[in-house]
């Protein structure tokens, strides 16, 4: 069943791209890397959420030509450990940038 809703959001958000329009301009990606990067970060998320150990709604996820950045709080420096270790493990991540901090 997440799975499925996983899958919903990513069609979601393909629907929702390809109806803003194409237009590219210097210095942005295209679109067909657009849509990568959405995929990836909501397969992130997706894995965050669906992980008992990781707090998803305490942490941002940006993806950029494959670079996934994560950023926000983590509860223990476990917790930033397997968020890390999610976002690797998601296809398409070329690299994973970890800013979250913990909080004391």
């Amino acid at each position: 069943m997440i799975t499925r809703n996983t899958l919903a959001a990513i069609v979601a958000a393909v629907a929702l791209l390809s109806a803003t329009g194409c237009a590219v301009t210097r210095g942005q990606e295209s679109v067909g890397a657009y849509l990568d990067d959405t995929a990836i970060t909501t397969a992130v998320k997706g894995r965050m959420i669906d992980n008992k150990s990781v707090d998803g709604t305490s942490i941002k996820v940006e993806t950029l030509n494959g670079t996934v950045m994560l950023s926000g709080f983590a509860k223990n420096m476990d917790e930033r450990t397997v968020a890390e270790s999610l976002a690797w493990k998601t296809d398409g991540v070329k690299s994973v940038k970890n800013a979250i901090a913990v909080r004391p």
